[in-house]
Order: C-alpha cells, then sequence, then structure tokens
C-alpha cells in the first residue's frame, strides 16, 4: 500500500508541476495575459492548432503562419467575422478569384413542358333540337376536316316536316288576306307567316332553306345540317340510318387553326410570368422549327403533388402541325431591366443571413453582410449592401470565411478587448 500511495502521489505531483508551467506560460507570475496571440502561430485550415513556434500542421501538413498576421485593428462591422489579410503567396496558394459588382440586364429564362390541347372556346358540338331519323351522314369519320357550310348530316324529322307544311298553310293564308280591304285582316295574316318562320329558325333551318321552301311551296322531307365553324371531326357519336333526340351531341367539330398549351410551372417562377408574355415552343418531331406564342391565362390553383401552376400559352397552327396531346417544351423569357448583381459562387447564405466577401485594396478581404432579391441560375440580384465597380470573392470564400471567424474569435481574446456581440461566435 505505501508503494501504491507514492506512485499516486507523485502522479499527482506531475501533473500539478505541468499545470504550473502552463500557467506560468500564458498568464505570467501575476497572473495576467502574456503570451500575446501575435507570438503563435497556427494552421489556416485548423485554426484549433495553436504553437509557439513555427512549423508544419500535425493534421493536413500545411504550414503554421502567425497569429499576428491575421489581426487588424479595423473591424467588419459583422459580427462574428473579422477583416482577412492574405498575401499574395497565400491567395495563390488557396486560389482566390474576384469578381466585379455589376448593374448589368438581368433575364430569367423559364423552361417548362406543356401539353398541347384544343382551344376551349374553338370547340363546337353538332346537335339537332327535334327528334327523327339520320338519313344520311355525310361527315362520317373522325378526323375529317370540314369547311363552314358544308353539309353535315341530313335528318328526316316528322315534326320539322309538319312545321314546314304549317309554314306554307301561313303563306296561303297571307296571300289570301292580303286582297282584303281591312288592315287589320292583312296584318293578322303576315304576323302568321312570321311565326312560322321562327318557329323553323329555331329548329336551325337556315334562312336560305326557308327562303327557297317559300319560292318553292315544297316541304323538303330530309332537312341538311351544316357546319357553322371550319375545323376538325374529333369525335362521331351518330350513325347513318339511326334515331335521334333532341339535344343529342352528334358530332364534336374542333377548330385547331389556333391551339392551346399547357405549360406546368413551379411556383417559385410564377412571379416571373406574366399574361401577353411572349414564349417559344420546341417539339422533338421538328426539332428544327420554333413556334412563337403568347400567354393568355396564368390558372389559379396550384397542383399540390408537383408544386406547379398551369399556364396557357396559345399558338397559330395554319399548317395543322400541333395535334392535341403532342408534348413540348417552353421556353419564357423574364426581363426585369438592369439590377445590381454578383456571380451566384460570390454568395455565402447561412439560413440567417447573406455575406460575402469585399477586396477592399490587394489582399484585404472584409466580410459584407448583403440582402439578396431576384435569382437567376448563376446570378443574384443585389438589393443592398455592394455598389457597382467593387470586387467580392468568388473562389475560395469558406477558406476566407474560415479564416475570418477565427480571426474576430483571436481579437475578442486579446486582453482588454471583448466581444461586440457576446454570441458572435454563434451568428451562424
Amino acid at each position: 500500500m505505501t508503494t501504491r500511495r507514492a506512485l499516486v502521489l507523485g502522479g499527482l505531483l506531475v501533473a500539478v508541476l505541468v499545470a504550473a508551467a502552463l500557467a506560468w506560460n500564458v498568464l505570467g507570475p501575476a497572473g495576467k495575459a502574456v503570451g500575446h496571440p501575435a507570438h503563435k502561430w497556427t494552421c489556416a485550415m485548423h485554426p484549433q492548432i495553436i504553437r509557439d513556434h513555427p512549423g508544419s500542421c500535425p493534421i493536413c501538413g500545411m504550414d503554421l503562419v502567425p497569429v499576428g498576421s491575421r489581426l487588424t485593428a479595423a473591424g467588419s462591422g459583422v459580427a462574428g467575422q473579422g477583416v482577412v489579410h492574405l498575401d499574395a503567396a497565400r491567395r495563390q496558394l488557396i486560389g482566390v478569384r474576384t469578381a466585379r459588382v455589376e448593374l448589368s440586364p438581368f433575364r430569367r429564362t423559364i423552361r417548362a413542358v406543356g401539353r398541347v390541347s384544343y382551344d376551349e372556346t374553338r370547340l363546337r358540338h353538332v346537335h339537332t333540337k327535334i327528334d327523327g331519323y339520320v338519313e344520311r351522314l355525310l361527315a362520317n369519320a373522325t378526323g375529317e376536316t370540314v369547311r363552314r357550310g358544308q353539309p353535315l348530316l341530313e335528318i328526316y324529322s316528322p315534326e320539322l316536316l309538319a312545321s314546314q307544311q304549317e309554314f306554307l298553310v301561313a303563306l296561303e293564308a297571307r296571300d289570301r288576306m292580303g286582297s282584303s280591304t281591312l288592315s287589320s285582316v292583312a296584318g293578322y295574316g303576315e304576323d302568321l307567316v312570321e311565326s312560322a318562320r321562327r318557329r323553323l329558325q329555331l329548329f336551325d333551318m337556315t334562312d336560305a332553306q326557308i327562303a327557297r321552301l317559300e319560292q318553292t311551296r315544297t316541304p323538303q322531307r330530309t332537312v341538311t345540317v351544316y357546319a357553322h365553324e371550319s375545323g376538325v371531326v374529333t369525335m362521331r357519336n351518330v350513325t347513318e340510318g339511326e334515331r335521334i333526340e333532341a339535344g343529342k351531341t352528334l358530332l364534336d367539330v374542333a377548330d385547331l387553326s389556333r391551339v392551346w398549351v399547357l405549360a406546368s410551372v413551379y411556383e417559385y417562377e410564377l412571379p416571373f410570368v406574366h399574361q401577353g408574355q411572349p414564349a417559344t415552343m420546341h417539339l422533338s418531331y421538328l426539332p428544327d422549327r420554333a413556334f412563337r406564342g403568347t400567354v393568355s391565362l396564368i390558372y389559379p390553383g396550384i397542383e399540390i403533388a408537383t408544386r406547379t401552376a398551369q399556364v396557357r400559352v396559345e399558338f397559330d397552327n395554319l399548317d395543322l402541325a400541333l395535334k392535341p396531346d403532342m408534348y413540348a417544351e417552353i421556353e419564357l423569357t423574364a426581363d426585369l431591366g438592369r439590377r445590381v448583381s454578383v456571380p451566384e459562387e460570390a454568395v455565402l447564405e447561412t439560413g440567417t443571413r447573406s455575406l460575402t466577401f469585399v477586396e477592399r485594396e490587394p489582399g484585404v478581404f472584409e466580410p459584407r453582410e448583403i440582402r439578396i432579391g431576384a435569382r437567376l441560375p448563376d446570378r443574384y440580384e443585389v438589393l443592398s449592401g455592394l455598389t457597382p465597380g467593387e470586387s467580392v470573392v468568388v473562389s475560395a470564400n469558406f477558406l476566407i470565411d474560415s479564416e475570418s471567424k477565427l480571426k474576430a474569435a483571436l481579437e475578442a481574446m486579446q486582453p482588454g478587448t471583448a466581444p461586440a456581440d457576446p454570441h458572435a461566435g454563434h451568428a451562424r
């Protein structure tokens, strides 16, 4: 037991002597700091390594640099950051590059995938307002092109035939009453004709068909239904000889001379999209052709799964090269004018603030807190904190940022110096 106690007491004595030696080296005999940071050496990559003499970093092997070379009297004005001084050799070693803050054109190009669709304002359903039978179907295949005024089908309708006969009876009555000396009788005959004429018009007989009926005085057994607009038959819901009822859709005709393209745009890109904006479209099967269109509507809803909104772009399609349900690539360009901007690489974002390092003079890099606005894929708009013509670091930012933090921490450790912000070390 005596030997073990002696060993324990010996170990404690050695520990006390080592602690005393360290305290003497750091604090001095009066308990005040004497190991000024300027007499220390550290690693630029691993600031936790501090030595009393030059040498190499035991972690990365880089040469140690004097701590004093990092410190300046001037503060940076950014909590937890200090101004960094780098000589030409160190700048070349870590690959520091700078770029100018520019007042330049700010254009945003939005690329989206779209689908060709019908212009809903150019769709027409062909139906009748009477019951009857399809005697002859003239447009009898989906995909057929029809022109305005072209016959589509012929219908036999007992009701329509009876209405024609009523019109002829009204004409005969008007002719007989027209010879009457009483004006009221003659007017009554004219009223009968107009009433019968309106009935035929409501049954979709054209003015030309009614005029021919009035001229020939012979009712037509079948009545022809004509196309009101030019287009392509997109749906056929009737066959020749079929009995039809009033209101049943017989054919769908779409005018494809102008089409819609519904593009999916991410919600964060919507501020750059507006009605009337020019658009360019490319198709995979026509790679050498570009279609020009215009944004006509931004739909109010957002697709929950994809976080996109539909944007409607209208295109002329006189040669019918665009076909419904085709996939297309849409490009929208937003010109935001000239704005102060920097390359994306110049900005360090922490989640609570955005920083950049400005080269005040050769080798002197000052941290600067900035406010970011609109973003392009390669540039950021700067709302405040920078002025055109200044130089900012675009390479080795993280190394300079580490150096800047270490400089601020070591300055706070100097005798008689208190940190400007007690939480400065946690600003990021």
